[in-house]
């Protein structure tokens, strides 16, 4: 008995996994490239949430609140990297909807802030910036 399903034909994997590679980035692929200013990240939770820890430079812009506020936060033609807590949480992706449903180009960070924490990226919080150190199940440790 074969435990796995067949492998799907190689064009179709092409086009899955490209797809997925359009729509989506990690954390550690968002940290590399926030610097380079090339799109905005978005941060799709609570105020509470927000204040609890944030990745520094965020735009603070819950999913309720973007057809209302996203206009006046990101110009038109800005390309958007949305998250929000981590895998459990689909908050991410239905700002990435409501956003792409205004015409932006969008991805979402898969891992959310529980990665970007868990990798040892440092945060914002209410009192000041905080690091952890990263967790050897998800990224290598420092030197």
């Amino acid at each position: 008995m074969d435990l796995l399903p067949p492998a799907g034909d190689p064009a179709a994997a092409v086009a899955h996994f490209a797809a997925r590679l359009a729509f989506q980035a990690d954390v550690a692929d968002v940290h590399a490239a926030l610097p380079h200013g090339r799109f905005v990240l978005v941060d799709s939770r609570s105020a509470a949430a927000w204040d609890q820890g944030h990745v520094p430079g965020a735009v603070h812009l819950p999913t309720a609140e973007i057809p209302a506020r996203a206009a006046a936060l990101l110009p038109a033609g800005t390309t958007v990297v949305t998250y929000c807590w981590g895998p459990g949480c689909d908050g991410a992706t239905r700002a990435a909807l409501a956003l792409a449903r205004l015409g932006y180009r969008v991805k979402e960070m898969i891992g959310g802030i529980e990665y970007w924490i868990r990798e040892g990226f440092p945060v914002e919080t209410a009192r000041g910036r905080v690091e952890h150190p990263a967790d050897p199940l998800v990224a290598p440790r420092g030197p």
